[in-house]
């Protein structure tokens, strides 16, 4: 089943709140926050308090991408602050295995995300310990950036994988998910889809996260007819 993911980097943080649960009335089912470390990514953006501050107005999932160097050292202040999925990225991670492990330890759905250059086989070894795989469809670090057409051929090797493998993993995707995007995506296998500037930008929320899933729902219909 397609979900929407709405990532809150796009949004109004000063009236963070009211932003979330529009996307949520519009149909989100997940919270994108993401996490940058102006070291692992040009940028910098929040952490834990504002997770914190998330947990008191939402019920939903807080899917906390993290585009951080050194990620155990947070983990346990993410999962202290209410976040319920955390997903790291392969390229960071110098003990990959060990930082899922810790992960669930602290009792969040483990995830791992790969850049655009990152093949999706890379993750072969760890795809049994996972709840989630992110395809990066644009380099990490900025909201508003045009989607990677090959980042479908990515989906749809990490689809066939999760088939061949026997696994129950869910397919996300983030960066230039929009309305001219979407249905191509959840066609090449995505189910979490994570949307920023499509669903925040025109101040609009609850309006275009409800046109946005409509049509995500409506190419996997299609694409299971």
């Amino acid at each position: 089943m397609v979900e929407l993911v709405p990532s809150i980097l796009s949004s109004d943080f000063a009236h963070l709140a009211d932003e979330v649960a529009a996307a949520e009335r519009g149909g989100g089912t997940v919270i994108h926050v993401d996490v940058m470390d102006g070291h692992f990514v040009p940028n910098i953006t929040l952490g834990p308090p504002v997770v914190k501050s998330l947990r008191k107005v939402t019920s939903l999932p807080l899917d906390c991408h993290l585009m951080i160097e050194n990620a155990d050292d947070f983990i346990p202040a993410f999962a202290d602050a209410g976040a319920n999925w955390i997903s790291v990225h392969y390229e960071a991670c110098r003990h990959l295995h060990r930082t899922i492990q810790l992960i669930s330890q602290h009792g969040m759905k483990p995830g791992v995300v790969i850049n655009p250059a990152t093949p999706v086989d890379l993750l072969i070894p760890v795809l049994p310990m996972l709840h989630h795989v992110l395809i990066m469809s644009v380099n990490p670090g900025f909201g508003g950036q045009e989607f990677i057409p090959y980042s479908l051929t990515k989906l749809s090797r990490l689809r066939e994988l999760r088939q061949q493998m026997g696994l129950k993993f869910r397919i996300e995707v983030d960066g230039g998910v929009a309305h001219d995007t979407i249905a191509a995506v959840v066609e090449a296998g995505a189910e979490l889809l994570v949307a920023g500037s499509a669903v925040f930008s025109s101040g609009r929320a609850e309006q275009n996260a409800r046109e946005l899933l409509a049509a995500a729902r409506k190419a996997a219909e299609s694409n299971a007819a």
